[in-house]
């Protein structure tokens, strides 16, 4: 099969949990300028969707985890990392119900222009759709046997001997994804605006 060749591997728009994310988001409301994020901590009980046209990614690594809410509930996620990243058109939204008001969208976007770029970026997703491109990929290492990525986030409940895939660099194409967290060494937004409204206003 072509998705197990070593070398440039294109993978057609996936809609499952292990595949490779854009990974290039950050949760509203952190700070958006340079600076190291929380290597460990409870995620929130709502998702947040993402929609991006191009990542351009080198040092990707991809592991299964779970992450887990306030309350203790255990979500599991598929832990997509890149040791650097650029990408064009991001679009970030999340949709907070208020009681009595309704539903508040928060939108963010960035990188219309100049690239958003990202080091040492993790995100904890459970769906992505985009078209995917790999070079000198490996798939089923061991979690805590990669190399070519940032490698397991401290801090994440993962088996170090369980499933893993990694590549020299990724590029991903029409990205949609729903995640539930992100963190990152870096992460510049160039040409960043945000917006709330009322009522359920999502980037797709």
């Amino acid at each position: 099969m072509e998705s197990l060749a070593r070398g440039g591997t294109r993978w057609k728009r996936f809609a499952v949990v292990m595949v490779p994310s854009v990974a290039a988001t950050a949760a509203i409301g952190v700070a958006l300028s340079q600076g190291a994020l929380a290597a460990s901590f409870s995620v929130s009980g709502q998702q947040f969707k993402v929609a991006t046209d191009r990542l351009d990614g080198t040092g990707f690594v991809q592991y299964g985890a779970v992450d887990a809410q306030k309350d203790g509930k255990q979500i599991p996620v598929a832990v997509s990392a890149f040791s650097s990243a650029k990408i064009k058109n991001l679009c970030q939204s999340v949709v907070v119900p208020v009681p009595v008001f309704g539903d508040v969208s928060m939108v963010l976007r960035a990188g219309g222009g100049k690239p958003v770029e990202a080091k040492n970026l993790y995100i904890d997703l459970d769906q992505l759709n985009a078209d995917a491109t790999f070079k000198n990929i490996n798939i089923g290492v061991a979690a805590g046997s990669t190399s070519k990525g940032p490698g397991i986030k401290k801090g994440d409940k993962t088996d170090p001997g369980s499933f893993a895939q990694e590549a020299d660099s990724a590029t991903l194409t029409g990205v949609k994804q729903t995640a539930w967290a992100t963190t990152a060494g870096t992460f510049k937004l160039s040409g960043l605006s945000m917006k709330v409204t009322k009522g359920k206003n999502e980037c797709y």
